[in-house]
């Protein structure tokens, strides 16, 4: 049964401006989202999600509030978080698609999509030295890398073949050199699929950002290195160049944290009982 079935009198009710066989569903790492005319719905995969909700909501008003020249989605309505309903988050809808995979192909829009990365990470960077927001979202624990080393050799080296071992335990090394920096709103999970864009006059207009599950105060090499997972290392050094970044050892950072980034998938899963996730995040070490 899909969601839309086993949801049915829900999603009537919170999207009641949509007709049920109308309603687009994406599959997220945490949620599935349940896409309407004009607001969407997260829906919690697993428990440690719903537990969550509340703190993302908390999150996502702060956002809403802050002129990132962006938009953020802005939580509408929240149910179910403490009783026995089911837990749900309303969610205004953000126009837009990702970017097709073949688009920074054509050098104009490789250009076009480039300068405005650049422009939304000095935007969270700017905000991140707001006392406002600093006093909401939360900062990245001084610890955060040794804590995330040590949960992955203890839970998911028993599940890693030895050579996945051995290469896992040569990506966490690296880690230990990373610096604990908390001065700019970093997304967290800033891959190709959580930003949209319009097209306009034949180029890409940065529409919005979704799931802010991740946000914290903290380096941005963390999304630098999502933008070269998701688009490669040519747009990411464009960006780079556009953007006023006092290095410090900058692009060595990108790296430790891009080569952790299949890891990072398969501790969240295990932890949140997701077999699908924990499979995909394990491939490569098993």
């Amino acid at each position: 049964m899909n969601i839309q079935e086993t949801h049915r009198a829900l999603l009537s009710r919170l999207l009641p401006d949509s007709k049920p066989d109308d309603l687009a569903v994406r599959q997220g790492q945490f949620h599935n989202v349940v896409i309407g005319s004009d607001r969407v719905v997260c829906l919690p995969r697993t428990q440690a999600a719903a537990a969550r909700l509340p703190q993302r909501a908390v999150a996502l008003r702060a956002l809403a509030g802050l002129d990132l020249g962006f938009r953020t989605p802005e939580p509408l309505l929240q149910g179910g978080c403490h009783g026995t309903d089911v837990p749900f988050l309303v969610l205004s809808r953000i126009p837009g698609e990702p970017l097709a995979a073949d688009a920074l192909n054509d050098a104009q829009v490789f250009g076009t999509v480039a300068t405005q990365y650049a422009t939304l990470l000095a935007g969270l960077a700017r905000v991140g030295t707001d006392e406002t927001v600093r006093a909401v979202l939360p900062q990245a624990p001084q610890d955060q890398w040794r804590r995330f080393a040590d949960s992955v050799r203890a839970e998911l080296f028993p599940l890693m073949c030895h050579s996945g071992r051995l290469r896992a335990e040569r990506e966490l090394a690296a880690l230990g050199s990373l610096p604990h920096l908390t001065r700019a709103v970093v997304h967290g999970d800033l891959g190709a699929e959580n930003v949209l864009w319009e097209w306009k006059h034949g180029l890409p207009h940065l529409a919005g950002v979704l799931d802010w599950d991740d946000v914290t105060l903290s380096d941005p090499a963390e999304d630098l290195a999502a933008i070269d997972a998701s688009y490669g290392h040519g747009l990411l050094e464009r960006v780079l160049a556009l953007g006023s970044w006092s290095n410090n050892g900058l692009t060595a950072r990108i790296a430790t944290i891009r080569s952790t980034f299949a890891l990072q998938q398969a501790l969240y899963a295990i932890h949140d009982g997701d077999e699908g996730e924990l499979a995909d995040g394990l491939a490569d070490y098993r």
